[in-house]
């Protein structure tokens, strides 16, 4: 008679196994018995394949659910020794920061938001009008190659800028208008100061004509540089958007060499920061406007964080080398 009494009693996987091979292996004491049928006379040897095979089948049905329980009972163990008190204070806890970028974006929605500036967001996939045509750059303008686009196979595209936002916000509301449009925006180009997906902050302030002048622009650009780049001069030098006329690139004293000259701004003493102008009388039309009157502006994000935080290469801020972020705590 096999007894299988032992099966039950195994206390641990490595006992139940040997149990096993005792049984079942290849020289187990079932595989043995099975080994004996030609010694078993004609009459009784299909009785006694049938109990030998009831036998195997009961041993292999016992070893499988002790099985079953010790792999139970072992994985208790285990997460009672691995158990974390998560409420547990410890001096190696390491203190998280913010993304240089996502500080440098906060710090100019907080100053637009004291500044009684709404913060408006759109989607991130535009179509040709809101990206393009409704901002003075219709099809075929060849300021449109200035922006290297990516487009979808349906005719959508990722949005060059977020001005799209304030032609949505100006097609939803009616004047007054301050705002600020936050957010990503992706171009084909990558190097040491482009990356193919970053951030802008563009902001509009639409009110009834002759409320909204270049002067209030320059007011409000001033005080936003000082506050972010602390005592430095500010200057307005006229360039081309197709959304704005006037159009002006706004340049900041070099905060390396506070105006001197260095290999930074190119021995120019002066940094470009970002670009504005007032609100081209075309763009209003194409959300439909009259007798209005507004300014417009807008900033790359990383290239603030790059100037605060004197960073070389745009690249290094998206490789996720905690050398680098470590240093933002």
């Amino acid at each position: 008679m096999i007894d299988l009494s032992k099966i039950k009693n195994a206390l641990h996987l490595d006992e139940l196994e040997k149990i096993r091979v005792e049984l079942l292996g290849k020289n187990g004491v079932i595989t043995n018995e099975f080994k004996r049928m030609k010694e078993i006379p004609n009459e009784q040897k299909r009785e006694f394949a049938k109990n030998l095979n009831e036998m195997k089948e009961k041993a292999a049905a016992l070893i499988a659910q002790k099985k079953a329980e010790l792999e139970e009972k072992a994985l208790e163990l285990k997460l009672k020794s691995e158990k974390l008190d998560v409420s547990m204070f410890s001096n190696r806890s390491q203190i998280g920061a913010l993304h240089p970028v996502n500080m440098t974006m906060d710090k100019i929605i907080d100053f637009f938001t004291r500044m009684n500036f709404s913060v408006e967001t759109g989607p991130l996939i535009e179509d040709e009008f809101h990206n393009f045509e409704a901002l003075n750059l219709p099809k075929y303008h060849p300021a449109r190659d200035m922006q290297d686009t990516f487009y979808m196979s349906d005719g959508t595209l990722l949005r060059t800028h977020t001005s799209p936002v304030q032609i949505r916000t100006m097609m939803n509301q009616k004047p007054p208008i301050r705002m600020i449009s936050p957010g990503a925006v992706f171009r084909r180009d990558y190097d040491l100061t482009h990356t193919p997906m970053f951030h802008q902050v563009e902001g509009l302030v639409v009110d009834e004509e002759g409320k909204v002048s270049f002067a209030n622009l320059k007011f409000m650009l001033e005080s936003f540089l000082v506050e972010m780049f602390g005592d430095v001069k500010v200057r307005f030098r006229p360039s081309f958007f197709p959304f704005t006329e006037p159009s002006a690139e706004a340049d900041i004293s070099c905060i390396f060499c506070e105006g001197k000259g260095c290999r930074v701004c190119s021995h120019t003493g002066w940094l470009e920061v970002l670009g504005c102008g007032i609100v081209d009388p075309n763009v209003f039309k194409a959300v439909g406007y009259e007798n209005v009157s507004g300014y417009a502006f807008g900033l790359g994000v990383e290239r603030f964080a790059m100037l605060i935080h004197r960073i070389n290469d745009l690249r290094s801020m998206y490789e996720g080398d905690l050398r680098l972020m470590e240093q933002f705590k």
